[in-house]
């Protein structure tokens, strides 16, 4: 059975989505003694991203990475970075050393390729080998689009790769995602979709058939896997 809990409305899904996140992140510290996290942006984690800047947690254990990027400075407006930056890493005193961000002021595949070198020596990887996030972050467009993989999109058959830059057309934006391989590799994945936008979206991921061609948010990493809903995105259609 999927894992879906609903919420009224989304900042309680991202409050739960985060309470979430930190138990995962509780385990993996008390099992290895470090865990590695990975996040998405949007408007969506806000508040998620708010509480974790006033917990008290052992963040000097925890190893901080993004799911995609958009290409442009990490100081630019549409950064994913910036806005984690600003709305938890910054006011939660998130120790710099454990952030490792898309260098996506660089060329795209050269931020890619940086990006993919820095993950493999954070996990100790040979060049074959796919990291195993203890915990990723992601949400879904009103597209059915995940990370930096948009229906359609060619990267979405790749299981062997890490990473890479990718261009996307409906945005005219190159962006760096990792790839389905890593995705599904992860320990648990905490899904957050808020938005009656989502609704058709979210519908189709969890009820059509496995597609992610068409339905790039069906990626994902088996049982553990939980969504966060809120009662917008699960709105029947009028």
């Amino acid at each position: 059975m999927t894992d879906v809990r609903q919420f009224a409305a989304g900042a309680a899904a991202a409050e739960a989505c985060g309470e979430q996140i930190l138990e995962w992140l509780r385990e993996a510290i008390e099992n290895q003694g470090l865990a590695a996290l990975a996040i998405s942006g949007g408007s969506s984690p806000r508040r998620m991203f708010e509480k974790f800047a006033r917990t008290a947690f052992e963040w000097k254990r925890v190893h901080l990475f993004w799911v995609d990027e958009r290409a442009v400075p990490p100081d630019n407006a549409q950064s994913n970075f910036k806005f984690t930056q600003d709305t938890w890493l910054r006011p939660g005193d998130f120790p710099p050393a454990n952030i490792h961000r898309v260098p996506a002021e660089l060329a795209p595949a050269h931020a890619a390729a940086r990006y993919i070198a820095d993950i493999q020596k954070f996990f100790g990887l040979a060049n074959s080998e796919l990291p195993r996030f203890d915990v990723v972050h992601r949400g879904m467009g009103p597209d059915a689009h995940t990370a930096s993989l948009f229906p359609g999109e060619a990267l979405i058959e790749n299981r062997a790769d890490i990473a890479a830059a990718v261009w996307v057309e409906k945005l005219q934006q190159w962006r760096i995602t990792l790839l389905p391989g890593v995705l599904m590799a992860a320990r648990h994945t905490a899904l957050l979709v808020t938005g009656g936008d989502k609704a058709g979206a979210l519908r189709s991921v969890l009820h059509a058939p496995f597609d992610p061609l068409h339905y790039p948010a069906q990626i994902a990493s088996g049982d553990g896997t939980v969504w966060f809903v809120d009662a917008a995105a699960v709105q029947e259609p009028q």
